[in-house]
């Protein structure tokens, strides 16, 4: 049996270069995305969540996402996409949250919120994020 031929140096960077080019490519355009990855949420579901953030959960993570001396900030980088995902909002608005980043205590479950008017609060935190950005943790 033949061994397998090595590539030389020069394929072997130009082989790796193709490959960063298609993982950089499939990341996104930040230009598009902006800095944070989040893609644009569609305006009409973010401000209808607009409203319900502002009667549901303004009191303890503030009217402007930036927390209260009752909650944690929704623009603290704990609450990008890849951490804590829009179903992870949607389950601690049903069944609660232990206190896992932060010293506010147990989040209570939310009363009165369908998925759907969930999912609108989330697109608008998620576009608030996309055009505010993320700060670091912790505060």
């Amino acid at each position: 049996m033949t061994p397998p031929r090595r590539l030389s140096p020069t394929w072997t960077r130009i082989a790796l270069g193709a490959v960063a080019a298609v993982i950089i490519a499939a990341c996104g355009d930040n230009a598009t995305n902006g800095d944070t990855g989040i893609s644009p949420q569609d305006p009409e579901l973010a401000a209808q969540g607009a409203g319900l953030y502002q009667a549901s959960c303004a009191e303890c993570h503030g009217r402007d996402l930036r927390g209260t001396e009752r909650g944690p900030s929704f623009l603290s980088n704990v609450y990008e996409p890849n951490h804590h995902s829009d179903v992870a909002f949607l389950f601690a608005v049903q069944r609660g949250t232990s206190a896992h980043h932060w010293r506010f205590g147990d989040m209570p479950p939310i009363e009165g919120l369908t998925g759907d008017e969930v999912g609108a609060i989330v697109a608008f935190v998620r576009e608030t994020q996309r055009i505010e950005g993320f700060e670091s943790y912790p505060p």
